[in-house]
């Protein structure tokens, strides 16, 4: 049976990865709301018809940059963030010899749901 993930987590090992993965949203988080910041400053500085601030420029390509970074090492671990500012996230995992996902938000202490592949948030069910 083939599988569309090369990577499985179990809950264990999901669970392991939290703290990181919940200072990694919390850094995006941060980012997203700066390249907002210094998107909003630099349309109103081109609508001035001012030149582009370096600075800022150079702010806004280093936030990406960042963002980029955090995002490349989710992608790296197949680990998938489905809503950043709620922090959901879900994991590939085999359960009952069927591919599905481990699915936690950043409020939750636990990884205690999983969902299909398909139906995603509104099909969590409790993990037994």
């Amino acid at each position: 049976m083939s599988h569309r993930f090369d990577k499985h987590y179990t809950r264990d090992e999901a669970r392991e990865l939290l703290p990181q993965i919940r200072k990694s949203l919390a850094a995006l988080n941060r980012l997203r709301e700066a390249l907002q910041r210094y998107e909003k400053r630099l349309s109103g500085l081109t609508e001035q018809g001012n030149d582009v601030g370096g600075e800022t420029v150079n702010n806004w390509i280093r936030a990406l940059a960042a963002m980029q970074e955090i995002l490349a090492d989710f992608q790296r671990r197949q680990i998938f963030i489905k809503d950043l500012s709620r922090g959901l996230v879900d994991f590939p995992a085999i359960i009952g010899g069927r591919e599905v996902f481990l699915c936690w938000e950043q409020d939750e202490d636990d990884v205690e749901f999983w969902h299909d592949l398909e139906t995603g948030f509104g099909g969590r069910e409790k993990l037994p």
